[in-house]
């Protein structure tokens, strides 16, 4: 060692003068050249390799003896890499950058060619010179370390180093992404490397459990904004919104928003359950931040992306995370909540193919939530909205809230229709339970600060949802889709104070009745010439469908004969009243049932004849053209030829002296309308004896074709101040026979004569006398004081509850016997045996 030059600290500083492949020791000159056979042999290959011209490149020749070198002697690779590295960043801060990009060449050969436990070490001195690169100033060294860490990323180590960071690699390829350099060129080409360092950061960690740092947020916070950024600097590129799909090469290295879509696709294909919100948060701080929600393009179209590109059974987290973060914007602008809303749209939508998960329930909880609260802000707008300029932004909030509503509605709506029907129904109750109803405590929406007209908005935005979802429900019986918990509160009086509410609640009922596709064949109220060119489907109806009607078909009755006296009907109510009667008459009617239909029409001809409830004349001609429809079609359904002519001869005679009771003539803009309808003619009206008297010759039962349909009363009627309602109380009491003073009783209780059954057969008279009748019980009840009208009606009741008790004594003493039936008189068992000639059976079982 005595052979060498002490070199002075300060000669140490001053530049190298030369440089040659004799003596690559770098010594100074006062060293001796023969000196350099001394060194260690690595050391010697690796200068080597350096040229005396960097232009010439690296030497090849020699750079097959290190390789052949490293991998016969593998403990020397961290010294070769560790010299390699020192070269380089003397290179680097001397701004040598042909010898820089020939060490970052031999570094990659060595790196492709060594697969050993050795090559660690090398590793750390590898990762340590591409940090030196990306640290430089300089653009090309920044995409030359770049492309040496993509290439090291693409190599598989037989076993992890956990010990291993790439914090600083992460942070760095971030920046990048967010590079703001002066030459478009070379701006683009930094964003591209660092994206391309990201998606080897990704690949390089990312398939490794026990090192899942990566996916840490302060990681995820840096590596999901900067692949955002670059998408969304997107200019009039083609947007790839369908199942991931695999850009050319060329679009990937001239686009870095092609390349930083497809690095973002692949970060989310390989999230798994416990990492995947850590992936999806940061998309939200991005569009807020931004100020993407409004408008929502690019928020959608992320969203789709990660919609196409997780595992589809961790969809619901997703939807979760958006659902979150739409309740920490609840107070944000209208436009913004919409534009949530409508990415939850875009996201269910794919989701409700495949896997959705426990969020069913929540996902439209939190909808119908964000609709009360919207509906809460547009009646607080409303209510305190100034006159003036303040006015204008009143309604432009009002405006933006029904954006809001509708978009909340669209995606119930198309959440619901994707949903299995046994969820569907679970939906339907759901969402019927939310609608504030008379009676119905059981809804959880607080409707305390809405106001009666919020009130009424929120019915109908709940019940335009309740469609949506009903839409395409098949049920095969009509108590899996109308059981008495979803009916009673739908046809509920509360939802028929106002005409959209009760078209809202038919189009509802005929979602769930229109199991065979008719409705579209119905559409539109008119007089039909032959119903057997729209083709009909229907099917026998089934005992449970029967049962249905036994249980609750007053209820629909009633519904459909208050709705037709509304006064605010418009043409879209009788329209979709005729195309209920029709509905019922196809899928749920019987014998029993078309009789208390034609009942119902009846009721509702003479009611508009009478005019009880003071209805517009528009609104008598209405009913009377929406009876002639029904009882047109019904009598075509059930195909009786006398019923059928009698039909057809009233229209005839409507088409030439009263076109008003036929609705293609009432229904026009411009039609002339009677003055009154005392003075017309019976040949204009449906007779109740001569449909009885048709029907009765083809076998129907007619019996209570005689008795006027009275409309059931419930408890919400009696707290009801609807008119119509009073008005139907007492008609139903006029029916009963103790309505009738004794004294008319007797005199009622006559000598059956000829003469008598004469006048029973003529019922010419006995029209106006129901007529008078019926306007002396509807005075007595709206001017008698309550209390006599309350006595009487207790004391119907209490006869009604005494016969109820004699049938059911006779329904369940046992029938008598020839061997005896067993009493018990004074304590002591008897039998009684009664002979079987005294015996009485039904009629059934004689013959």
């Amino acid at each position: 060692m005595k052979d060498y030059v002490q070199v002075p600290a300060a000669e140490l500083e001053k530049p190298y003068e030369f440089t040659s492949r004799e003596s690559t020791t770098f010594l100074y000159p006062r060293v001796c050249c023969c000196c350099s056979a001394l060194r260690p042999r690595y050391k010697r290959l690796v200068d080597n390799i350096f040229p005396e011209d960097p232009k010439d490149g690296l030497v090849k020749a020699d750079m097959e003896k290190l390789t052949f070198y490293a991998v016969s002697a593998p403990e020397k690779l961290d010294r070769i890499g560790a010299y390699l590295a020192e070269r380089l960043s003397r290179d680097v801060v001397r701004h040598r950058s042909g010898y820089v990009l020939i060490a970052m060449e031999a570094l990659d050969q060595l790196l492709m060619a060594c697969h050993s436990q050795s090559i660690k070490p090398f590793v750390e001195s590898f990762l340590h010179m591409v940090a030196k690169l990306l640290e430089s100033g300089e653009p090309k060294l920044q995409v030359l370390g770049t492309n040496s860490f993509v290439k090291f990323a693409n190599i598989e180590e037989d076993t992890p180093s956990y010990h291993r960071r790439y914090d600083f690699f992460v942070s760095r390829f971030s920046a990048m992404c967010h590079s703001c350099h002066s030459d478009p060129e070379i701006r683009t080409e930094i964003r591209i490397a660092g994206i391309r360092g990201i998606q080897g950061v990704v690949r390089k960690t990312v398939n490794d459990e026990l090192r899942a740092t990566i996916w840490e947020p302060q990681h995820m916070d840096k590596i999901v904004p900067s692949l955002l950024f670059n998408m969304q600097k997107i200019e009039e590129v083609d947007s790839r919104l369908g199942p991931p799909s695999s850009p050319s090469a060329a679009d990937k290295e001239e686009n870095p928003a092609v390349l930083a879509e497809s690095c973002f696709r692949e970060l989310l294909g390989r999230a798994t359950f416990g990492n995947m919100n850590n992936a999806v948060r940061p998309v939200f701080a991005h569009l807020d931040h931004h100020k993407l929600w409004d408008p929502n393009e690019f928020a959608v179209h992320c969203f789709k992306i990660i919609m196409y590109s997780i595992q589809a059974q961790y969809s619901h987290h997703v939807i979760q995370e958006i659902l979150g973060h739409l309740d920490a914007c609840k107070k944000d602008s209208p436009r913004v909540r919409a534009g949530i809303i409508q990415v939850l749209l875009e996201a269910v939508a794919i989701a409700a193919k495949g896997s959705i998960g426990p969020t069913v329930l929540e996902v439209f909880n939190t909808l119908l939530k964000h609709l009360r609260l919207s509906v809460e802000f547009e009646a607080n707008d409303l209510q305190g909205g100034p006159a003036g300029s303040a006015s204008l932004n009143t309604s432009s909030k009002d405006n933006d809230e029904k954006i809001v509503q509708n978009a909340i509605i669209q995606t119930i709506g198309f959440f619901g229709s994707n949903l299995p029907d046994y969820q569907r129904s679970e939906i339907m109750m759901f969402i019927m339970g939310k609608v504030p109803v008379f009676g119905t405590s059981a809804h959880t929406l607080d409707i305390s600060q809405l106001g009666d007209l919020g009130t009424r908005r929120i019915q109908i935005m709940l019940l335009r949802s309740l469609l949506m979802v009903t839409s395409g429900y098949k049920a095969k019986t009509i108590v899996t889709a109308l059981p008495g918990s979803f009916l009673d509160p739908l046809l509920s009086p509360s939802l028929m104070e106002d005409y959209e509410l009760r078209q809202l609640v038919l189009e509802v009922m005929h979602n769930l009745m229109d199991r065979h596709d008719n409705r579209a064949k119905l559409r539109g109220i008119r007089i039909i010439p032959d119903v057997a060119d729209l083709k009909i489907k229907r099917e026998k109806i089934c005992r449970q469908d029967t049962s249905f009607m036994k249980k609750n078909g007053q209820q629909l009755y009633r519904h459909i004969y208050l709705g037709c006296k509304e006064e605010d009907n418009v043409q879209k109510n009788y329209e979709l009243l005729y195309t209920s009667l029709a509905l019922i008459t196809i899928e749920l009617a019987n014998e029993e049932v078309v009789i208390d239909l034609i009942r119902l029409v009846i009721a509702l001809q003479d009611s508009a004849i009478i005019n009880e409830d003071n209805l517009p004349m528009f609104h008598r001609c209405g009913i009377m053209a929406l009876v002639a429809a029904y009882l047109n079609f019904v009598s075509q359904m059930i195909a009786v030829p006398a019923f059928c002519q009698h039909v057809s001869k009233v229209i005839e005679i409507r088409t030439m002296e009263a076109p008003y009771f036929l609705p293609e003539h009432i229904f026009r803009d411009k039609c002339m309308l009677p003055k009154s309808l005392e003075k017309h003619e019976k040949n204009l009206y449906f007779l109740t004896n001569k449909i009885a008297e048709s029907l009765g010759g083809s076998g129907y039962s007619v019996e209570r074709l005689s008795v006027p349909y009275v409309p059931q009363v419930t408890d919400e009627d009696r707290l009801s101040r609807r008119k119509s309602i009073v008005d139907t109380v007492s008609i139903q009491v006029d029916i009963l026979p103790n309505s009738i003073p004794p004294d008319d009783v007797a005199n009622n209780t006559e000598e059956i004569t000829f003469e008598a059954l004469k006048k029973a057969i003529d019922t010419s008279g006995m029209e106006e006398q129901e007529k008078e009748k019926r306007r002396l019980v509807i005075e007595k009840f709206q001017k008698a004081p309550f209390e006599e009208i309350a006595a009487q009606c207790e004391s119907k009741a209490n006869l009604l509850h005494d016969r109820l008790a004699q049938i059911l004594e006779l329904t369940i003493r046992p029938p008598p016997s020839p061997s005896g039936t067993l009493t018990i008189t004074s304590g002591h068992a008897q039998y009684q045996s009664v002979p079987v000639y005294e015996m009485k059976f039904p009629d059934l079982c004689v013959y």
